[in-house]
């Protein structure tokens, strides 16, 4: 498991350990039942406050992602397929703006990248 912390980015800390929690644990890198760092452990190998840290564990708790058991530790819980599809939505919402702010000053309509995207998916299916 690897969280790099950038201190000078304008996301607060507790934010960047989730966010990259939550990739690793979407993407399968950590596996169900998989235990995590404890909070202080994890607070000191990062070198950030443990009530940093606590938040992260608590954010990612709430939404599904990881379980406590009381004196054993934090771990990664079963894979949800609707929080898996919800985070797959997202991350397309994400990249549809980003092309969007491209497609602007370039005065690409919506049906110019329609077109686009038809053209990629022919593409795609020549190689099939």
């Amino acid at each position: 498991m690897t969280i790099l912390i950038d201190k000078r980015s304008g996301q607060p800390i507790y934010a960047q350990i989730c966010s990259q929690l939550r990739r690793q644990i979407l993407s399968g890198t950590l596996e169900k039942d998989m235990a995590l760092p404890s909070i202080r452990g994890l607070a000191k190998d990062l070198r950030i406050s443990v009530i940093t840290t606590k938040r992260a564990y608590e954010e990612l708790e709430s939404s599904g992602l990881i379980y406590t058991l009381p004196g054993k530790g934090s771990f990664v819980a079963e894979r949800n397929p609707a929080l898996l599809r919800e985070e797959h939505l997202r991350q397309i919402e994400e990249h549809l703006l980003a092309i969007r702010r491209l497609a602007d000053p370039c005065g690409l309509s919506k049906q110019d990248l329609s077109e686009m995207y038809d053209l990629m998916e022919d593409k795609s299916d020549e190689r099939i």
